[in-house]
C-alpha cells in the first residue's frame, strides 16, 4: 500500500524549499529525525510514495483541528523517486540535512484552504509544524486524491476535463490509483502551461504542421520530456510548443520526426520502419517550425540525441 507524508515548511525556509525543489531533494537535520520515530517513519517511504509539504500557515500551537479553515500560503504535493539515504553534499546554504530523499514535483498550489486540504492531511501539516518539519506518515492515497479533486480547475482548453480518480479500496493494491493521481496532478501543470502559451486564444496554430486549429486541438507539448526535465525546465515556456492532436504531437513525442538545427522538421529513419507513418511524417517534412528560436533549439537538440537516436 502506497503511502503520504505530509511535512510543514515554515516562512524562513522559503530558500531551502525551493532549493529542494529545484535539486529534486528534501533533507532533514539529524537530530529532527531522532525525535520519537521520525527516523522509521521516513525510512518506511518507498519510492512511488507521496510527500505533500505546506508553506507559510497560520499559529500552529491550537487544538487538534485547528487548522480545518486555516489557510496555507502554498502546498506542494511531490513524488518520492528515491527512498531515504544519507548524503553529506552541501545543497543548502545553512545546513547539511544529511538524511535525504529524492521527490519529483507533481504540483504546486497557492492558497490552500483546511478544507481543501481535508481534516486528515490538515491536522497532520499543524502537527508536523509543531514537530519542527517531522514528517507525518499515513496509509494510502485517499486523502491526496480528495485533496486533488477539491482543487479548483485551472482554466482547460474547450473540451477538455479532469480524469475522474478512481475510489481507493482500503485493502487492495494501489497501483492503479497511484497512475491516476499522477496523471490528474500532470494535466493540472499541462493546463497551467497551456492557458500560459494560449493567451486566452480560441484558436491556435500549430507548431510542426502550421495548421490553425479549435484550441482544444492543441497541446502544450514538452519538447525536451517531462519525465526528463528539471523543474524549471519543466516549466519554461521555450521548451514547450504547440502541437496539434492530429498527428503531430505523437510523431514528436515518438521521434518519427525531430527538428534540424536550422528550425526545420524532418523525417526520422525509425519512420521507415512503418510506411504509414513515414507516409504522415512526410507531410511535415521541411515545414518551418513556428517559434523556433535559440533559446529553443537546446531542447531540440536533445530531443535529437535522446528520443530520435
Amino acid at each position: 500500500m502506497s503511502k503520504t507524508a505530509y511535512i510543514y515548511v515554515p516562512a524562513p525556509s522559503k530558500k531551502n524549499l525551493e532549493i529542494g525543489l529545484d535539486r529534486g531533494l528534501w533533507g532533514w537535520k539529524s537530530p529532527t529525525l531522532d525525535r520519537a520515530t521520525g527516523r522509521p517513519d521516513v525510512q518506511s517511504l518507498e519510492a512511488g510514495d507521496y510527500l505533500v509539504l505546506a508553506h507559510i500557515g497560520p499559529q500552529a500551537r491550537v487544538p487538534a483541528g485547528g487548522w480545518a479553515n486555516a489557510t496555507l500560503k502554498r502546498v506542494i504535493v511531490t513524488q518520492i523517486t528515491q527512498p531515504y539515504f544519507q548524503d553529506t553534499t552541501q545543497v543548502w546554504p545553512d545546513d547539511t540535512y544529511p538524511e535525504r530523499i529524492g521527490i519529483d514535483l507533481l504540483a504546486d498550489e497557492a492558497n490552500v484552504t483546511g478544507q481543501t486540504l481535508g481534516d486528515q492531511a490538515a491536522e497532520a501539516l499543524r502537527l508536523s509544524a509543531n514537530k519542527q518539519g517531522s514528517a507525518l506518515v499515513y496509509p494510502g492515497t485517499a486523502a491526496l486524491a480528495q485533496f486533488v479533486t477539491e482543487l479548483p480547475t485551472t482554466g482547460e482548453g474547450e473540451g477538455e476535463q479532469q480524469p475522474q480518480l478512481p475510489n481507493e479500496p482500503e485493502t487492495v493494491t494501489h497501483s492503479g490509483a497511484d497512475s491516476a493521481l499522477v496523471e490528474v496532478l500532470v494535466r493540472r501543470e499541462q493546463s497551467k502551461l497551456r492557458k500560459r502559451m494560449l493567451g486566452g486564444a480560441d484558436t491556435f496554430t500549430c507548431a510542426l504542421c502550421r495548421r490553425h486549429l479549435p484550441v482544444r486541438f492543441i497541446r502544450a507539448a514538452h519538447i525536451k520530456r517531462r519525465s526528463q526535465a528539471s523543474r524549471e525546465e519543466r516549466l519554461q515556456l521555450s521548451n514547450i510548443m504547440p502541437a496539434c492532436l492530429l498527428g503531430c504531437d505523437e510523431l514528436f513525442e515518438h521521434g518519427y520526426i525531430h527538428v534540424t538545427d536550422t528550425g526545420h522538421v524532418a523525417v526520422s529513419d525509425k519512420a521507415g520502419e512503418h510506411p504509414a507513418l513515414k507516409e504522415a511524417a512526410g507531410q511535415l517534412a521541411g515545414n518551418s517550425v513556428g517559434g523556433y528560436s535559440e533559446h529553443r533549439a537546446p531542447y531540440f537538440a536533445w530531443h535529437r540525441s535522446n528520443i530520435v537516436q
